[in-house]
């Protein structure tokens, strides 16, 4: 008998897991967006399986995961997380910390993800 829990550095998120609709990355290109921008807002996601994710003041990347392919963002804290254990999901909410320039971004989305899953 044993678990499989999952323990994630990044928050890779669907638009339809909770990845904020308010980051689209041609706005970005034609100005740069800032953690300031969202400063005082939460966010909620919902993830497939059970997993644990690091807990605020710790960063986890902010990952939009497009057809599969990996966009980095930046960073976030996770602010609340639940495992509901009958559905296998996992519930939370984070904020933003950081923004990362168009050119950290691209480099981020090129080299730190796995083979076939750059988005750039």
């Amino acid at each position: 008998m044993g678990s499989y829990i999952e323990i994630n550095d990044a928050l890779q998120l669907t638009t339809e897991q909770g990845f904020p609709t308010q980051l689209v990355l041609a706005k970005h290109l034609k100005k740069n967006f800032k953690a300031s921008h969202f400063e005082g807002k939460v966010f909620s996601f919902v993830k497939p399986g059970i997993r644990i994710f690091h807990p605020a003041p710790l960063r986890v990347f902010l990952v939009h995961n497009i057809d599969g392919k990996w966009l980095y963002w930046g960073h976030a804290n996770i602010i609340e997380q639940t495992i509901d254990a009958k559905r296998k999901i996992t519930l939370g909410r984070f904020i933003i910390t950081k923004i990362y320039t168009p050119e950290h971004q691209r480099n981020m989305s090129k080299y730190e993800v796995d083979k076939g899953k750059e988005f750039f």
